[in-house]
């Protein structure tokens, strides 16, 4: 498992900035930092039932491959045609145990993690993204300019989910700057730097559009939230 890297100095850092960016606006920024946005039990699954297959067909294109491996582990007639059935029983065997030995396998995580495909990492983040905007910050706010900074250790995957007030004044490409610096500073090894550096940019343009009144308050956390 891909372990945080986030002490309590950079802890405070982040709660700082974040604090910093909410003066200058109405809106309200709340930080989530994961180590993995899902566990991905399906790739390992399809990984296997592809080999389970690829040895079916392996079987069906070389037959007597098949017959050659099963005397050689279990003791052949030599020169005798084997009979089906226990032909067809050795190969469900072989099948069976590939399958298992790449489930197996797969249990290591970065293993998995490299052979999930970039789209499925990016699907999964996102939606992971999504839910816990809903559950921490849409429609929490009375004008509702939640903003969520959502970033995936294990993935080098990152998302800005805004409330609907937000959503109407800007567009995906306005967090384009943000997403950039996020995701180079998290593959350098500094996903602190990271968020600062989004929660600063975040910060400009809910200073742009909703710039700080004075019945303004705090609604939500400034600190990070770790899962």
């Amino acid at each position: 498992m891909v372990k945080l890297n986030i002490g309590e100095a950079d802890q405070q850092r982040i709660t700082q900035a974040v604090a910093a960016a909410e003066a200058r606006s109405n809106g309200e920024i709340v930080t989530i930092l994961t180590d993995r946005s899902d566990p991905y039990h399906d790739v390992a699954l399809h990984w296997a039932v592809a080999t389970l297959l690829a040895v079916l067909a392996w079987a069906a294109a070389f037959p007597s491959w098949l017959t050659w491996w099963r005397d050689l582990l279990l003791g052949g007639g030599w020169g005798t045609e084997p009979r089906l059935g226990p032909l067809l029983f050795f190969l469900m065997v072989l099948a069976v145990l590939k399958f298992t030995a790449v489930l197996l396998i797969l249990k290591y995580m970065p293993l998995r993690l490299a052979l999930t495909p970039g789209a499925t990492k990016h699907r999964r983040v996102r939606r992971r993204a999504c839910a816990l905007f809903k559950a921490a910050a849409e429609r929490r706010t009375v004008g509702r300019t939640g903003v969520l900074i959502y970033l995936s250790i294990a993935e080098h995957r990152a998302e800005i989910v805004a409330d609907e007030a937000i959503v109407e004044v800007t567009g995906p490409e306005t967090w384009g700057e943000a997403m950039a610096g996020l995701v180079a500073e998290l593959k350098q090894g500094r996903p602190a730097e990271g968020l600062i550096a989004a929660v600063g940019i975040v910060g400009d343009v809910l200073a742009e559009h909703f710039p700080r009144s004075e019945r303004d308050v705090n609604e939500l956390p400034d600190r990070l939230i770790e899962l």
